[in-house]
């Protein structure tokens, strides 16, 4: 075993679990120049973390034989943000523990307190809960924290970001000064940096996260697809469908983005649950249950929903609306990608948004590969692909199953039999989805037949407005209430886009997008009009959309001298000011003027 020295009661723990060799963080902290010092953390979910701050509080729980007696009050506490990851932390620590006598005592949210205060009375020697309830059980008076040598903050920074600072500090206010503080986060902003300083002394600061790349876990791989406001759902199903994974999260900003998510997959035939904060713990328990054992294979959640949640099988995590920040969208990510287990995390970027997107992969040092979202053709190649795999693998029969197989070869050919498996394949999975802005489609449908004799439209949008064929195309087909089968080529210019719309059906469409420009407040600013001149004329009308600084001066100066109606009834420049204000009188108007902002 590459531990180092432990006692035998764990060692023995170690080694029934088949724990050969110590991962980063739980070397790290088991170093000697570690040894009683408070520590700093920085480990991403899913490294082994939960065992190396049960390995590190072992010189202060256990005697030189190992075990530890009955204990008057708790020598340990644990604190995690949610209750699954609580309950999680319980388990790893009891078959830890297990020959050495402690017990450790749960309390979360969603129990019942009388029984955990009985459990508390007991003598447990770890305690391990959320912080709300293990506030109130300080409070009460049930736990009772003056003889505790060790405290852990564990996923400090999702406790911080989910407002538990009032119940950290109530509760480590209450613990003995001379207490050990191992403090383990994924990420360090400011807030834990104080939360450090303010209860921990001479802490030695521990990082296994990667360094000189990226930030996000090194099993993750990063990507990103750009796509149209409107096919963000089509998006998303055709993402499920391609990578078919064991299990997916998708997540959402708000409940309300949940629950419709979660209609709208329901309704295509995925087997799907979904957490958010309007669930009840009962609700959650059911749900993950139903991923665990695989009864559900996608869950729609919200940020704070999905904390803590450890699902061994989650391979794809979704972004379906993009995080807040580079600590969200690792928090998001580190679902997946866990000991050892490769995991992809997808980011699904509307056009507007990519720049930004962009910036905030630099800054969390993300390099994300740029993908087109996976289309109907691709989608059906993975399905050949996965579905020959399956029938191909070694496969054990009993007398049953060849008896039904002959009498199949007796009625169909062996063909047929084959053709029959994909098709019921085929149907227990959901249809992909057609995406209107998929560039391969896009670059179909501008020159193909039937478009010899067309009528050029304009669009008061350009590339300074992040115009961009594959949001643009369904934006056209909603304005003029046509398909994109009725679209030819498209056209940006910097400031105006041109397209093509058959002369035939040229003055319905013209029609139809005045009527919507008007009833869509959204776009009512938006022209649509016919275009004599065509794109030809797009490089001049962009020069003529740029005035010069002197013209803009020019019309400046005549909107601030131009006539108008004062209170007493006269008309004209207002008095003392424009070139008639005193001292003025012989400078140029445009030397007295306010400075012209152009837009």
């Amino acid at each position: 075993m590459t531990f180092p020295a432990l006692p035998a009661t764990i060692e023995a723990a170690l080694t029934e679990r088949g724990y050969a060799a110590a991962t980063p963080v739980q070397a790290e902290v088991l170093r000697p120049e570690a040894e009683g010092r408070d520590l700093v953390v920085s480990a991403q979910t899913g490294s082994g973390k939960t065992v190396a701050f049960g390995l590190a509080m072992v010189p202060q729980l256990l005697d030189e034989a190992g075990r530890i007696g009955f204990a008057q009050a708790p020598r340990a506490l644990v604190i995690t943000p949610t209750r699954e990851l609580a309950l999680q932390v319980s388990r790893e620590l009891e078959w830890l523990y297990a020959r050495t006598g402690a017990r450790v005592a749960t309390c979360v949210g969603g129990m019942n307190p009388s029984a955990e205060r009985k459990v508390l009375q007991s003598g447990p020697a770890i305690v391990v809960g959320t912080p709300g309830r293990l506030r109130d059980h300080f409070e009460r008076g049930a736990l009772n924290l003056l003889q505790l040598a060790v405290a852990v903050l564990d996923e400090a920074d999702e406790m911080l970001d989910m407002g538990f600072r009032e119940e950290l500090e109530a509760i480590l206010d209450g613990t003995p000064e001379g207490r050990r503080t191992l403090l383990f986060s994924a990420t360090m902003p400011r807030p834990i940096e104080a939360l450090a300083r303010r209860y921990q002394t001479d802490a030695l600061r521990i990082a296994t996260i990667a360094e000189g790349g990226s930030r996000g876990h090194g099993d993750i791989a990063y990507q990103a697809v750009t796509v149209s406001p409107p096919e963000v759902e089509n998006a998303v199903v055709n993402l499920l469908r391609f990578h078919e994974a064991e299990t997916a999260i998708l997540f959402c900003a708000t409940r309300e983005k949940v629950r419709h998510l979660h209609a709208t997959l329901q309704e295509r035939g995925f087997a799907v649950v979904a957490l958010s904060g309007e669930h009840s713990q009962s609700e959650r328990n059911q749900a993950l249950q139903a991923l665990r054992d695989g009864r559900a294979r996608v869950c729609v959640a919200t940020d704070v929903a999905a904390r803590g949640i450890d699902l061994p099988t989650l391979s794809l995590v979704v972004h379906v609306e993009i995080p807040r920040d580079a600590e969200t969208l690792q928090h998001r990510s580190g679902r997946t990608g866990r000991a050892g287990r490769k995991g992809v995390a997808m980011l699904i970027v509307p056009f507007s948004a990519r720049r930004r997107v962009e910036q905030m992969l630099g800054r969390a040092q993300i390099n994300a590969e740029w993908l087109d979202v996976p289309d109907r053709e691709m989608i059906a190649e993975r399905d050949r692909e996965r579905l020959l795999g399956k029938l191909l693998a070694p496969t054990e029969f009993d007398e049953a199953d060849r008896e039904l197989a002959q009498r199949l070869l007796a009625e169909r050919s062996p063909e047929d039999i084959a053709a029959m498996l994909v098709h019921a394949h085929r149907a227990r999975v959901p249809e992909p989805e057609e995406l209107i802005g998929n560039n391969r489609e896009a670059q179909k449908e501008r020159h193909r037949p039937g478009f010899e004799d067309t009528v050029w439209f304009r669009m008061d949008i350009g590339r300074n407005r992040n115009a961009d064929p594959r949001w643009l195309l369904p934006l056209i087909c909603r304005r003029g209430h046509i398909t994109r089968n009725e679209i030819g080529a498209i056209r940006i210019g910097q400031a105006e886009t041109y397209f093509q719309i058959p002369r035939t059906i040229a003055d319905k469409y013209a029609a139809a997008a005045a009527r919507t420009g008007e009833a869509e407040g959204e776009e009512e600013t938006l022209l649509i009009e016919r275009s004599e001149a065509g794109p030809r004329e797009a490089a001049r009308s962009n020069r003529q959309l740029r005035p010069s600084r002197s013209s803009a001066d020019n019309a400046f100066v005549k909107a601030k001298v131009a006539p108008r109606k004062f209170n007493n009834g006269n008309t004209g420049v207002k008095p003392g000011s424009g070139p008639h204000k005193p001292g003025n009188a012989g400078k140029p108007a445009h030397k007295h003027k306010r400075k012209f902002k152009q837009p």
